[in-house]
């Protein structure tokens, strides 16, 4: 979990009350996409109306679509390995070779590689424009649904000394700065139901800025150790946290094309990628795309089937058993409407790329 995601999970959810959330809530509260399990003590839960705990399927705001398949399975290590390593049509798994993976990596690493480098200043903003949709988890049923999907906006500074600004549809408030001291130097509370955030001060792999990715290595095979190796003892498989990882880097960011290239060619080194032959987004785009499986679970990365630009991303249960629903429930979904660069946080952008 990023400082961006862990800082909203702090402004959003009270503490938990009992019974403690099950693995499969803290998927959905683990911040992204493409999320795994960590072996934490349990996210904070948000009280919403008519007894529902309204649950961010993405702590950093994004969305979580979880689809079970048709095909159903008890999620075991070996169905998890068949499941990886195969190709799904329709939420059933087929027989394929996991080349498929690998070329369709290769065409949106190759669609990254040609895209024009943004080049921003370092007081510049990275800005982010989503579709995305939460689960929700009813207290009394234990039954979980999504809301419709709605904007969310975010700039964050490009060399990480500046705050920048969330807005979310249906979620805005004044920000709150707390008490203020002499010489507090935290801004005042936006009036535009936008919610500042933090600077980030200490770049990583898991809370990076536009100056950071600048950073990291473009050969694949290199940037991969380097994420194996950073990663190392997080999540629930040394795998699944970089695929997390790289879904993290890619998400609500901006890297210069050479980068992006770079992650979507790692992504394609590591085991158990396999591909969808039809997923769907948050604005109901269908596309293909590249899934990992873990704990009975595949996190889906959508790309469009011509251009192989990345369009959004969504999770899906395979395993029998899961707490987040019975199979066929969607527990969220994402689709990334536009990137730029802008002078100001909060300043919205004359002309948007994808």
């Amino acid at each position: 979990m990023n400082e961006h995601e862990r800082a909203e999970l702090d402004r959003l959810l009270p503490a938990p009350a009992r019974p403690e959330l099950s693995a499969d809530r803290h998927r959905l509260l683990r911040g992204h996409l493409m999320s795994e399990i960590r072996e934490t003590k349990p996210a904070r839960v948000r009280r919403g109306k008519f007894g529902w705990v309204a649950v961010p399927a993405l702590a950093g705001g994004l969305a979580l679509a979880m689809v079970l398949s048709g095909g159903g399975g008890d999620g075991s290590p070996k169905q998890e390995q068949q499941q990886a390593q195969g190709r799904t049509t329709g939420g059933t798994t087929l027989d394929a070779a996991p080349v498929a993976a690998v070329q369709l990596l290769t065409q949106a690493a190759d669609t990254a590689a040609g895209k024009p480098d943004p080049k921003p200043g370092k007081k510049q903003f990275v800005y982010v424009e989503s579709l995305v949709a939460f689960a929700g988890v009813n207290l009394a049923t234990g039954e979980s649904s999504v809301e419709k999907p709605h904007r969310r906006q975010i700039w964050l500074s490009v060399d990480g000394s500046q705050w920048g600004v969330l807005k979310e549809e249906g979620r805005g408030k004044a920000s709150d700065p707390g008490n203020r001291k002499p010489g507090d130097t935290r801004p005042a509370p936006r009036t535009d139901g936008g919610e500042w955030v933090d600077p980030t001060t200490k770049p990583a792999l898991n809370g990076p800025t536009y100056e950071y990715l600048t950073t990291l290595p473009t050969d694949p095979d290199a940037l991969l150790k380097k994420i194996y190796a950073e990663t190392k003892g997080q999540g629930r498989t040394p795998d699944q946290e970089a695929f997390t990882t790289i879904g993290d880097l890619l998400r609500e960011q901006l890297a210069p094309p050479a980068v992006s290239a770079a992650l979507y060619r790692a992504a394609a080194k590591i085991p158990g990628v396999s591909v969808v032959d039809d997923s769907v987004d948050a604005s109901g785009r269908h596309g293909v795309a590249v899934a990992h499986v873990d704990g009975g679970v595949r996190s889906e990365w959508i790309f469009d089937p011509k251009t192989h630009e990345f369009l959004g991303e969504r999770l899906v249960v395979v395993g029998e058993g899961s707490d987040l629903g019975k199979p066929g429930t969607v527990a969220g979904h994402s689709a990334v409407l536009g990137r730029a660069v802008t002078d100001q946080p909060g300043e919205e952008p004359k002309q948007k790329n994808a």
